[in-house]
């Protein structure tokens, strides 16, 4: 198989890209904030879900002010219950903390990198593109990656077909989703953002024709559609400067 690949069969392998040490590195911030934010969540649903034992409604858990409802809920709950959701909020004070120190990291290489431009200043530019989603597209995808064709962009992200034909039977399996998660649901995220901030790109009228007009189910499907043909629109505009037909630019 190597002898045929050296020989000039591309197609008996697909290279396996590998981002380098500090590329990879790059990509610890944003994911880790991801998760902390899903531990913070979870260590409030379990203080609530605590409190309703005893008909306890908890409003509002964490932050100012916490500590003196924390205090007023000794007298309302038996100690043992009391002492777990205290040892919950310890947990959930410092998940907080690291939330910010992170965030505050992130703010500082978002300052450096706007400095610098490349495809983060460029993807500001478009209407429907914040700094959160632009930072993670940057560093999950445009900021290392470079792409020959659509089909390759949309392999890495999970957005390709997957046909299924085994003798007379032909029919379409829907995406692949073996690309990364978190582009994938993101620019899925992006094409909802699209059509209510770029209404009259062509993009998003060509949804409207395609789509519009169908049910829940249909809109589903459609967008998915839509995230592809965004994604390879966003990718043809970070590398040639082509801005996608019909959008608009924020104002400077």
């Amino acid at each position: 198989m190597l002898v045929r690949h050296v020989g000039g069969d591309k197609r008996m392998w697909r290279v396996v890209r590998v981002p380098s040490v500090q590329q990879e590195d790059e990509r610890r911030v944003h994911r880790e904030l991801e998760r902390l934010k899903r531990e913070r969540t979870a260590h409030v649903n379990r203080m609530r879900s605590l409190a309703v034992l005893h008909n306890v409604r908890l409003q509002r858990v964490g932050g100012r002010g916490w500590s003196e409802r924390l205090e007023q809920l000794k007298g309302q709950l038996p100690g043992a219950l009391w002492a777990e959701i205290e040892r919950e909020s310890v947990r959930e004070k410092l998940v907080c903390e690291q939330i910010v120190a992170l965030e505050q990291e992130r703010k500082e290489q978002l300052q450096a990198m706007l400095e610098q431009g490349g495809p983060l200043v460029a993807l500001l530019k478009l209407r429907a593109i914040g700094l959160q989603t632009a930072w993670v597209l940057v560093r999950e995808l445009f900021g290392w990656r470079h792409f020959n064709n659509r089909r390759e962009l949309a392999a890495c992200v999970g957005l390709n077909p997957s046909p299924y034909d085994s003798g007379a039977s032909q029919r379409e399996q829907g995406i692949s989703k073996a690309g990364n998660r978190r582009v994938r649901a993101l620019v899925v995220e992006i094409g909802w953002y699209w059509l209510r901030y770029q209404p009259h790109s062509a993009l998003s009228e060509w949804f409207n024709r395609r789509f519009g007009a169908g049910g829940k189910r249909m809109r589903r499907i459609g967008i998915v559609a839509l995230a592809r043909r965004l994604l390879i629109a966003l990718w043809r505009y970070v590398e040639h400067g082509i801005v996608p037909a019909g959008a608009q630019l924020k104002k400077a």
